[in-house]
């Protein structure tokens, strides 16, 4: 297959396109010495029913962690979309590296859309130079346009942040130019999505600035991007699956039980059936679910944690309770086995059950599926990995994909198996 690439922009030619271009806003501190460009937004959802997802990277991806949160999301919390994923993330590759094998590993897949997630090996952890981000922009418009010319729909991501570890070239100074470097790798991923008329999304900017905000927050050693500096943890994959998730312009409304305190009377939205309701207490059969997290908020493996560094909740995980016609000046909501106090006026505005309630109805449901994602997704690094590259694939490839297959589809089929409807009570009594 041959890809045009496009003509390699000059230093120059970069620096009149940032000067002249919107950047994003950033905070006061000293330590924000980047220049980005405004990122791009999604206009809709960028999701069409049915969509079969390949999620592409290095090592960050192969850790099947931000993909995997994509994975589940997708799963449970928009189950009408009825989309599909895989994973292929490969330690150590760069654009470069997946080009090669895009149509042996991912084109015969037939996948509809397609997220990248490259720059972190292709930055050659070192300060910036023009040769890098060359080598960069041509393999990377190469993928786009590769997967374009296979009826792929493509969200370009940028690479992520790298963080401080004890080894030399890693101190302050060391990661900042690194930093810099992959913010330029950003902005000429802007570039590439804006001249190939595809998706972007924003991995670096608020993965940076979430760990910084960290250290400010809850300790100098939180590190989103990992102990090693490069593959980050839970809090890090996090705010990774934020950013795609974002890019794909959903709009994060898991549902809306609405209750009429005085009546007792209860309404819900799509995906949501009122069983019973009575004064003070209401029965829900759900078959869509809130992402669930639990955890210490100060750590920074943590998903939780991430939540409260990023507007996940706010922004794509709003279960909403809305109870009108109080009398009470406060409500305690129990919801399975935790309570809360509002006001009536807070419960009147709504309040955010995914946000509110850590352990919850959905815990136990949603650990079931997640699982069965993550053991789909091992598979597929070993399908990939392993299979693909035997002495039997060398001789026989259409017979070990049939085979492979016919392995993974059962790992797939309990991905559906375990999504089942969550019955759910909410009680609202006066305090």
């Amino acid at each position: 297959m041959r890809y045009p690439f496009l003509a390699t922009l000059s230093l120059f030619a970069a620096a009149s396109l940032l000067s002249g271009a919107e950047l994003e806003s950033k905070p006061a501190a000293s330590y924000f010495e980047f220049k980005v460009l405004k990122a791009p937004q999604p206009a809709g959802l960028q999701l069409k029913k049915g969509d079969r997802l390949a999620i592409i990277g290095d090592s960050i991806t192969e850790q099947k962690m931000y993909s995997r949160v994509m994975e589940t999301y997708l799963t449970v919390c928009v189950p009408e979309l009825e989309v599909t994923a895989r994973q292929y993330g490969w330690g150590g590759e760069t654009a470069s590296g997946f080009l090669n094998r895009m149509t042996n590993d991912c084109i015969r897949f037939k996948p509809t859309i397609a997220t990248t997630c490259y720059g972190m090996n292709d930055h050659g952890y070192r300060p910036y130079e023009a040769a890098i981000g060359d080598r960069y922009r041509k393999f990377s418009t190469a993928i786009v346009q590769g997967f374009k010319a296979n009826g792929v729909r493509v969200i370009q991501g940028s690479p992520g942040c790298v963080g401080t570890k004890n080894q030399p070239g890693w101190d302050a100074a060391g990661v900042k130019a690194k930093n810099l470097n992959l913010a330029e790798l950003r902005n000429i991923g802007i570039g590439i999505a804006q001249t190939e008329q595809v998706g972007f999304a924003d991995v670096f900017w608020p993965m940076l600035k979430a760990g910084f905000d960290g250290r400010q927050k809850y300790a100098t050693n939180y590190n989103i991007a990992g102990g090693d500096g490069v593959h980050p943890g839970w809090a890090g994959s996090f705010t990774m699956a934020y950013a795609f998730l974002k890019s794909f312009g959903l709009d994060g409304d898991i549902g809306t039980i609405t209750v009429d305190l005085h009546a007792g009377k209860t309404t819900a939205s799509k995906g949501h059936e009122v069983i019973s309701a009575r004064v003070g207490e209401v029965q829900v059969k759900s078959s869509r679910y809130p992402f669930c997290a639990t955890g210490d908020v100060t750590k920074d493996n943590n998903i939780r944690s991430a939540m409260t560094l990023i507007p996940f909740n706010e922004e794509l995980n709003r279960l909403t309770l809305i109870a009108k016609g109080g009398t009470a000046k406060s409500y305690k909501v129990t919801w399975g086995v935790a309570s809360k106090s509002y006001t009536a006026e807070q419960l009147a505005k709504g309040v955010n059950l995914a946000d509110e309630f850590q352990v919850n109805p959905f815990s136990d449901a949603f650990a079931k599926v997640d699982a069965a994602v993550i053991a789909k997704q091992q598979y597929e690094t070993k399908q990939i990995k392993q299979l693909f590259r035997s002495p039997e694939a060398k001789t026989d490839m259409a017979g070990v994909v049939a085979k492979t297959e016919a392995e993974r589809a059962p790992l797939a089929a309990a991905i559906k198996a375990a999504f089942v409807p969550v019955t759910h009570t909410i009680q609202i009594r006066p305090e």
